[in-house]
């Protein structure tokens, strides 16, 4: 038996009834009260359909009130949610709802018609399950920490995509741990402009709940919405990932400063220094942080004193956390190893993935990085993504991080090509800011790079391909050449 805590919502309702919960960038707000009663509402019209504890339960939705409403409806039932991104196709969800062994499914109105083309036994709009009545049971007045709460499908890279099982306990210490780490604010309002289905846009919507702190949600990043909003709103937190700050910054006016931003939660991969310094100058706090979704969300994270001190690095582990470098003796870069309270406790009906991925509590992330010589943590690529060519560890990041500072470079991405001779060569993608040549990108790399470590090819590119989070989808990469 678990540990047992009020179910967070009927407390913090009971505790700051007519504080805001939610405010839209439309301007609707909900106070934490409201909140409560809707999804307490909606809970008794599910259970009429069949939904108790234990059920699994998808959602299909972007980023809505319904949504937000269903997920809370869904923990009052006891039932466990299946988190599904609304960008993939109906055969790749398919495989999801099977392999979650989903008993129902809840859309978005206007994605109602995908969902139908999905293999579970009950389909409902969100309006739909509006209009049921209510049946009359008994709701959870408390919370199991050990009891499931999300299933959150990976991305899948690398053959099929595993569901990981979060407990309400690795929610709550996520979001415990990352108080402890930035502090509380009786003014802060953190802004979302990143989709609930992922476990960041999650994990800051319960942070929400269990600190009484207002959450400002956007259905999607427009960094042009996105500055208005935390130059007018009150915003002191933003979570981003790298391409978002970078649109973001290069939208700003020379001298203005977002005053009240106390906090860019940078996450999504390393971020190249030179992005970073651009923030600076700019007085934008970036506190850089590491996590993924095995560990629902940040696990490691720069504190504020250290902010700029250690630019570039993604802090230390939070407070209830540990990690390690799992490396050669003679190595500087290994496998990052953690553990602690907020990480999962394996993947759903995966029991070769988890004695893989697992030992003696301790999750191997299947990231390189390596700590300084006061212990912080710089999170340097994904194992998978690493260019062995020749002989040579090539890092993609590093490469995109030093391209990334030619002020002609709006995106850049970069993968390893298979290679009679070498093995791999690195390939980079540019999205180019007006014109330039591959000349000057080579005279460019001439003092900034080993010259193994230089491109052997480069494409300009429209786009880089990004997931629903804005993540750069790096084994995507390669598919553009067929396309230049």
């Amino acid at each position: 038996m678990g540990e047992i805590i009020p179910h967070w919502l009927t407390k913090q309702a009971e505790l700051s009834p007519n504080r805001i919960a939610i405010e839209w960038e439309d301007g609707r707000r909900v106070t934490f009260h409201q909140l409560k009663t809707r999804s307490q509402q909606l809970a008794r019209k599910l259970a009429n359909s069949g939904v108790k504890k234990g059920s699994h339960v998808a959602i299909l939705s972007p980023n809505s009130m319904e949504m937000i409403t269903a997920i809370h409806a869904l923990s009052y039932l006891g039932a466990v949610i299946v988190l599904l991104n609304i960008r993939l196709t109906a055969e790749e969800l398919n495989f999801q709802v099977k392999d979650a062994e989903v008993s129902h499914l809840l859309t978005d109105d206007s994605m109602l018609e995908t969902g139908q083309k999905l293999n579970v036994n009950v389909i409902t709009s969100f309006t739909m399950a509006e209009k049921s009545a209510e049946k009359d049971v008994a709701l959870q007045e408390e919370i199991n920490l050990d009891d499931p709460f999300t299933i959150m499908y990976t991305s899948g890279t690398t053959g099929f995509p595993k569901g990981v099982v979060h407990t309400y306990g690795n929610h709550w210490w996520s979001a415990i741990s990352s108080a402890l780490n930035l502090g509380l604010n009786q003014a802060d309002k953190w802004l979302i402009p990143l989709p609930l289905f992922h476990v960041s846009g999650l994990s800051t919507l319960l942070k929400g709940i269990i600190y009484g702190m207002p959450v400002y949600l956007f259905v999607k990043f427009d960094e042009r919405r996105v500055h208005e909003a935390i130059m007018t709103k009150g915003i002191t937190i933003i979570s981003v990932v790298a391409v978002m700050l970078q649109r973001w910054l290069h939208i700003m006016e020379e001298g203005e400063r977002p005053d009240k931003l106390r906090c860019a939660l940078l996450g999504g991969g390393p971020a190249p220094k030179s992005l970073l310094e651009k923030a600076k100058k700019r007085n934008i706090p970036v506190f850089q942080s590491y996590g993924m979704t095995e560990t629902s969300s940040q696990i490691a994270t720069l504190s504020p004193t250290d902010a700029l001190r250690k630019l570039g690095s993604a802090g230390k582990p939070l407070f209830p956390a540990q990690l390690r470098i799992d490396k050669k003796d003679n190595e500087k870069i290994g496998e990052i190893v953690v553990k602690g309270p907020m990480v999962t406790k394996g993947y759903y009906n995966r029991d070769d993935a988890n004695r893989d991925a697992f030992t003696d509590g301790w999750l191997k992330t299947g990231d390189l990085g390596y700590l300084d010589e006061d212990g912080y943590l710089y999170v340097v690529d994904r194992r998978k993504d690493l260019i062995i060519s020749g002989g040579e560890n090539i890092y993609p990041s590093e490469i995109e991080g030093v391209l990334s500072g030619m002020e002609q470079v709006k995106e850049v991405g970069v993968a390893g090509k298979g290679d009679p001779d070498w093995g791999q060569v690195p390939v980079a993608f540019v999205v180019p800011r007006g014109k330039i040549a591959k000349e000057e990108i080579y005279r460019f790399l001439q003092q900034k790079l080993a010259k193994y470590k230089w491109p052997k090819e480069i494409y300009f590119v429209d786009a880089l391909p990004r997931n629903a989070a804005n993540k750069l989808v790096r084994h995507k990469l390669l598919d553009l050449m067929d396309q230049t």
